[in-house]
């Protein structure tokens, strides 16, 4: 069923569905009980707190987001046409006020990828998506030249991310600028895994997309990390050979194996629900 709540006054949102891989879906941000927050899900808070309270409302408010829907469809480990084919359609059917579009960098990052390929189906779910919901917001790459397991691939994020913003023109996008914002090129914004952002760094992120809305934020997501102390070379090399026994040998074994991190996960709010 599609949102009956959705509300069609400008500069209004009152429902949001978040699509995208394990970036969208919250991993390196735990919540409670082993659930993931993330980005979208902050972003979310933010978005209902911009609801004004109904006029009806008077004494204590129960729900202080009132109105508000959220869904996340997002799922790690998925690639393009997976998104495309398992969470796009069930976008349409909810058809939300917003929905934030993050996908293809799992494709990227795979031997022998081709930015201009993925970036045209990229765009053909674009098109479609837009005929279907209010607005699309979509996501460019992160700039990983600080990432030592991503900087080899620069050149590739750089040029995908310089389509989905000649796509988001195309079609009256806004655009969530990750290769711009600084803040998440300090080691402190990823998780342990070196692949996933930390819970300060989707804390950024969350701002920065409310931003793009033209929302006031509480914080500056480019806030100068404080100083920290300097690390000698036998730490680095100590933690980088952890680094590559937890994280890097079972990634290449599940790459090796063709499995995904998402093989039997489940979206974890597949319907547009008060938050």
């Amino acid at each position: 069923m599609a949102d009956d709540s959705r509300n069609n006054r400008r500069g209004i949102i009152g429902s949001y569905a978040a699509i995208g891989d394990s970036f969208t879906e919250g991993v390196g941000d735990p919540g409670p009980g082993g659930t993931l927050v993330g980005w979208a899900d902050r972003f979310a808070v933010i978005l209902a707190d911009q609801l004004p309270v109904p006029d009806a409302m008077v004494g204590p408010v129960d729900d202080p987001h009132g109105n508000f829907r959220y869904a996340n469809l997002a799922v790690r480990g998925r690639l393009l046409d997976q998104i495309v084919e398992e969470q796009v359609p069930r976008a349409k059917q909810l058809a939300p006020d917003l929905v934030s579009f993050c996908a293809g960098g799992n494709d990227i990052l795979r031997p022998g990828s081709d930015p201009d390929d993925v970036a045209e189906r990229f765009e053909r779910a674009v098109a479609d998506l837009t005929r279907s919901v209010g607005t699309v917001m979509v996501t460019t790459g992160f700039d990983t030249r600080g990432i030592p397991v991503l900087k080899h691939l620069r050149g590739k994020i750089a040029m995908y991310t310089a389509h989905v913003r000649s796509i988001a023109d195309r079609y009256n996008c806004p655009v969530l600028d990750l290769w711009s914002l600084r803040s998440v090129q300090d080691r402190r914004a990823w998780d342990n895994d070196r692949l996933h952002l930390s819970a300060e760094g989707h804390t950024r992120v969350a701002l920065r997309a409310a931003q793009v809305l033209g929302l006031d934020v509480p914080a500056d997501p480019d806030q100068v990390w404080p100083p920290q102390a300097q690390r000698g070379a036998l730490e680095v090399r100590r933690d980088d050979i952890q680094w590559a026994r937890e994280y890097l040998v079972p990634w290449i074994g599940r790459r090796l194996r063709g499995e995904s991190s998402g093989d039997h996960v489940a979206a974890k709010r597949p319907d547009l629900l008060p938050l």
